[in-house]
């Protein structure tokens, strides 16, 4: 969509500066993205720890906080839309030589309201976006799905991408979640035709659960990646009985 720069402004409408840069599909109108890496991140930090952003050569940054420590009045996803130029920058500097990134995880919730839950999936696409665009990072799209009706759209705009995360944090202790996650692989892996691999996003100190629950993954040929992070570390050596 094509606005004149002062109407763009008086109608809250910055976010157009980076759903412009793509083309939008799908039902709802979803920003298409693009992924194709070589290499994949070998270890993730999470947003709110940046002293772990370049703990190894290849560092991914994720965004599996609550919503709170990434999201609030001067959130990055708030910066984009109003267009905080003095923000933005200090985004930039916070994410200086970051290399990769996972699509913010804006939470959604089965129990609120269906609109709530595509705006913030459309959120966690323009700030992918940004994030290209801004810190010349490969970002690579989250797949968030809390509700069953989900799985008939939340592929759409990422048919071109080649690598997508999952986090598996707090799926193994209900049930239904986990029940959704499988099938959400399930459909991921069959839509995503262009798909060599998935990374998890895991804290446990065992994977058997986890490899049990990606199995179609490798069973279809692809890579399964789970890279290690600061949670899962602690929890392993606890396991472990190693004494800090």
């Amino acid at each position: 969509m094509r606005y004149k720069n002062d109407l763009k402004r008086k109608l809250n409408l910055s976010f157009l500066d980076v759903t412009n840069k793509t083309t939008c599909v799908g039902q709802y109108d979803l920003p298409k993205l693009y992924c194709d890496p070589a290499e994949y991140p070998d270890y993730l930090a999470l947003y709110s720890q940046p002293c772990e952003y370049h703990k190894t050569e290849r560092t991914g940054v994720c965004f599996y906080n609550y919503d709170d420590k990434f999201d609030g009045r001067n959130g990055l996803y708030q910066a984009i839309y109003w267009n905080d130029t003095k923000r933005l920058d200090e985004f930039r500097q916070r994410f200086k030589g970051v290399k990769y990134f996972i699509s913010p995880d804006y939470s959604e919730c089965g129990d609120i309201q269906q609109y709530h839950n595509l705006h913030r999936l459309g959120r966690s696409r323009e700030t992918a976006l940004w994030l290209t665009l801004n810190v010349e990072a490969t970002v690579i799209p989250n797949m968030p799905c809390c509700r069953e009706s989900d799985l008939q759209f939340f592929c759409d705009g990422l048919e071109e991408v080649t690598v997508v995360a999952f986090s598996t944090q707090g799926r193994f202790t209900a049930p239904r979640d986990l029940d959704l996650l499988r099938r959400s692989i399930l459909v991921s892996l069959d839509k995503l035709s262009k798909l060599k691999a998935v990374i998890v996003y895991d804290t446990s100190a065992s994977e058997n659960a986890l490899n049990d629950l990606f199995s179609p993954v490798t069973e279809k040929g692809l890579k399964l990646i789970v890279p290690d992070n600061l949670l899962k570390t602690i929890n392993r050596r606890r396991s472990q009985n190693v004494q800090f």
